[in-house]
């Protein structure tokens, strides 16, 4: 099969589509055919080993200290089940399916394995396999801080970095519970944040949000730029900073503070199934900004590094 491979840390050209040997799936997992696949920010800190400061020796123990320990990049998919293991129950072959490997890794390969029990589930139904690979990382973890910020309805909710791969599922999932937003983000996405549900929005290029007199229930930041201090001066009483990317320094400050929440996301079969259903009901969309075949995978991360990206960078492959 093939897949985007790399076998040491450095820039985008350190990945190369080349042909591996195709996973057999164990008792307990599905073997899928991946349609579509994606890049992100942090696949791109992955391949070249960086991160936010601090985290440089933890980032390279879990990696690999010399090289990566595990090739294939990639998080989200979307793609139909080749076939099952013999203990498999919840799936069959045909099944069109997306998921989230999470720290497994690998999707960005024309297939592969995930336990039956992983985070995977049915494709919903009014989505191209495109659109349901662009789902996983950012609609998973968004629901999951915001609910670590004990979001209800009625409350004031600002997202910072409105316009990624997770602001712009935190922006509809916020509206669907029925929080007033604030979307945080640069001059050319500011319509498309807009669009997606925010009552307002701040142009951080030109407005200092921390310098409002506004009082918000939960601040949540979601590529951890956001100053914490002054943050924190514009939480309700009972607020949450809610934040899913630190740097080191930034994070013993951050978790000294009982406001302040954070941890590592849970990638739960039912939250997807969740998300599914928002979809499929109408509540939720996937943002995709460009499209790449596979054997652009390097293209695809130069653009995400350039800062521009909004929503999701989708990655297909040829067999779809």
């Amino acid at each position: 099969m093939k897949a985007a491979v790399y076998s040491k840390y450095g820039p985008p050209e350190v990945l190369q589509v080349k042909e591996v040997e195709k996973p057999t799936p164990k008792d307990n997992e599905v073997l899928i055919r991946v349609y579509a696949t994606t890049a992100t920010l942090y696949d791109c800190w992955g391949r070249a080993c960086t991160g936010p400061p601090g985290f440089g020796l933890l980032i390279k123990l879990s990696s690999g200290l010399r090289k990566p320990k595990k090739p294939i990049l990639g998080t989200e998919l979307a793609g139909e089940i080749e076939s099952v293991g013999k203990d498999v129950n919840l799936f069959k072959k045909g099944d069109q399916v997306f998921g989230f490997t999470g720290m497994n890794l690998g999707a960005n390969a024309e297939y592969v394995c995930m336990p039956e029990d992983g985070s995977v589930a049915i494709k919903p139904a009014n989505m191209t396999y495109e659109e349901a690979a662009a789902i996983p990382y950012g609609g998973l973890t968004a629901l999951y801080f915001l609910r670590m910020g004990k979001i209800q309805s009625g409350q004031k909710v600002l997202i910072f970095g409105a316009s990624g791969g997770v602001g712009t599922f935190g922006v509809q999932l916020a509206k669907y519970f029925g929080a007033k937003i604030t979307g945080v983000c640069s001059t050319p996405k500011l319509e498309l944040v807009r669009s997606l549900g925010a009552d307002k929005v701040i142009d951080y290029t030109k407005e200092d949000f921390t310098k409002s007199d506004e009082k918000y229930d939960i601040i949540f930041d979601t590529i951890g730029k956001s100053p914490f201090s002054a943050s924190k001066r514009m939480l309700t009483e009972e607020g949450f900073y809610v934040f899913t990317t630190f740097g080191l320094g930034r994070a013993f400050r951050v978790f000294s503070n009982k406001k302040a929440v954070s941890g590592l996301l849970e990638g739960r079969a039912e939250d997807l199934i969740y998300l599914k259903e928002l979809i499929e009901a109408g509540k939720l969309k996937a943002v995709i900004d460009k499209r790449y075949p596979l054997e652009q995978i390097s293209e695809a991360h130069r653009y995400i590094e350039t800062g521009q990206k909004k929503g999701q960078v989708v990655i297909t492959l040829d067999h779809i």
